[in-house]
């Protein structure tokens, strides 16, 4: 009798721990899709949720309105790094190019001196991937005196041809968003990603000014008002800077609460070139290199002169970003906004010959299509996430998460992408979870006013695939938006579910 039971034990073992694992699965499915529920129930009644997670086999965790298109906020860097990284690949270098138009005779050019950028975000960055300015500036003035050139009777040129005539921004952008440091948008020959920092400092009491003070990099081209005050003790900083590519003109508006310690404040330089090209004219000086004609750009503060082609300067050398792989990784680590802009302007510049946003929204649309992802439903508007005329539904994520496991990229888009708990935007991320779970999630993360969004893979457990086989993560999108919830509860909401769902994945 015992022979009997344990023969037949051993042969339906493997039967008993698949009904246990099917069980198990359902039971976390049903964990999920119950939390679903409730949340449409309770807290997100009048929100809209949109939900879809996959299984490595394909099969439904949990979905909720998957085709409804929803604001992704910065989930949209999700594709614009992926598609960066398919097509130019992780080894892509952005290249600044110093040349000169005009004459070199005993040691003197006679014309211009011009900085080319070729759409580098990290140029001037104080992010830790980036070349340090003195080391750059340094090796730009080696390329001049290598060059012959000793004194520049003309201009110190920042060439932000680049990106053709592309605004700054996208047109759809808020107004109170591109004053900011996170609105402030591209530039063929960036500088600082294109910030400005202000120190300020509230009054003694409301009603006193702010002093607001220039802190890096000073910009006296620039023509400031002031319209901000101080506030009430505990209103917090309300301030906002107002500025365009227009004019080189800008303003303060709002508050800042009385009792607040001076911060910096990082807000938007519309015009980096110049920027480069005015700290590099002083560079030059302060290493006895005179330039009469001071700084200019192609744009605003333009010589005077018409503008040579390109291929008619001469080129004396030049510099390389980092690679596409390191950038992609800080984009989505920190959301930066403009390092995304960029790798969507550069995408479109080299699938459709500009980087004109019409272009990068095409170049968008044509990949995704190779990906055999249709576009027809959703609506791409800019690469960062910061306009809120993208829609996208959690099934266009998950499709293209998909996607990309079938991109020779895969590796390096799935290393740019943060755990719950690293630093940058995942910080506080699913605090208190088990860290085991947390380090088998790669995702995005997206917020603004009214907007949560999480996208990404699960991986299985270690030891739980047999050696040589693939391993294969679940997808998922989890999608908040018209939610007059704290960010901090949404917050813990999408912790929950993204538990929930991992859950589902081992």
């Amino acid at each position: 009798m015992f022979s009997f039971f344990y023969r037949n034990f051993f042969f339906l073992l493997p039967l008993v721990l698949s009904v246990m694992a099917t069980g198990h699965m359902q039971a976390q499915e049903n964990n999920a899709r119950s939390y679903a529920a409730s949340l449409m129930d309770g807290d997100l009644k009048n929100a809209v949720l949109s939900v879809l997670a996959l299984t490595s086999e394909g099969d439904t965790i949990v979905s909720v309105r998957p085709e409804a298109l929803m604001m992704p906020a910065s989930d949209m860097k999700l594709v614009t790094t992926g598609l960066a990284l398919d097509r130019l690949g992780p080894d892509f270098v952005f290249t600044t190019r110093i040349g000169y138009h005009g004459e070199v005779s005993g040691g003197i050019l006679r014309g211009d001196l011009y900085i080319m950028g070729g759409g580098d975000p990290t140029l001037g960055s104080d992010d830790d991937i980036a070349a340090s300015l003195p080391e750059v500036f340094g090796q730009w003035t080696e390329f001049v005196r290598d060059a012959g050139i000793s004194r520049i009777e003309g201009h110190v040129i920042g060439d932000s041809r680049y990106f053709g005539t592309a605004m700054p921004e996208d047109q759809s952008w808020q107004w109170d968003d591109c004053g900011t440091y996170y609105g402030a948008g591209i530039c063929g020959l960036s500088f600082y990603e294109n910030k400005q920092d202000f120190k300020v400092t509230p009054g003694e009491k409301p009603g006193d000014p702010v002093t607001i003070e220039e802190d890096f990099p000073e910009c006296p081209w620039m023509e400031y008002l002031d319209r901000s005050s101080t506030g009430e003790e505990g209103t917090g900083d309300r301030l906002y800077y107002y500025t365009s590519d227009l004019a080189p003109a800008g303003e303060m508006r709002g508050t800042l609460a009385a009792g607040l310690p001076a911060k910096i404040l990082e807000c938007s330089n519309k015009f980096p070139a110049y920027t480069c090209a005015s700290y590099f004219t002083g560079w030059l000086e302060r290493n006895g290199i005179e330039c009469t004609g001071g700084a200019a750009d192609t744009g605003h503060f333009a010589s005077g002169e018409k503008l040579p082609c390109q291929d008619n300067i001469i080129v004396i050398g030049s510099t390389s970003s980092p690679s596409l792989a390191g950038i992609s990784r800080v984009t989505n680590h920190d959301s930066n906004n403009v390092y995304a802009e960029t790798l969507f302007h550069t995408t479109g510049r080299d699938v459709c010959g500009t980087g004109s946003h019409e272009d990068a929204r095409q170049a968008a649309k044509d990949l995704l299509a190779a990906m055999g992802i249709d576009t027809d439903k959703i609506r791409i508007q800019d690469g960062s996430g910061l306009s809120r005329q993208n829609l996208v539904s959690a099934g266009f994520l998950c499709r293209f998460l998909l996607g990309m496991e079938e991109s020779k990229a895969f590796g390096s888009f799935v290393s740019s992408l943060p755990s719950p708990g690293d630093s940058g935007t995942m910080e506080g991320v699913m605090a208190g979870y088990d860290s085991s779970l947390k380090s088998r999630i790669r995702l995005k993360s997206g917020s603004m006013t009214g907007v949560k969004c999480f996208s990404g893979y699960i991986f299985p457990p270690l030891g739980s695939h047999g050696e040589g086989e693939e391993c294969k993560p679940a997808v998922f999108s989890i999608m908040i938006n018209n939610s007059i919830l704290s960010q901090y509860r949404m917050q813990k909401i999408m912790d929950r579910f993204i538990f929930l769902i991992a859950s589902g994945t081992e």
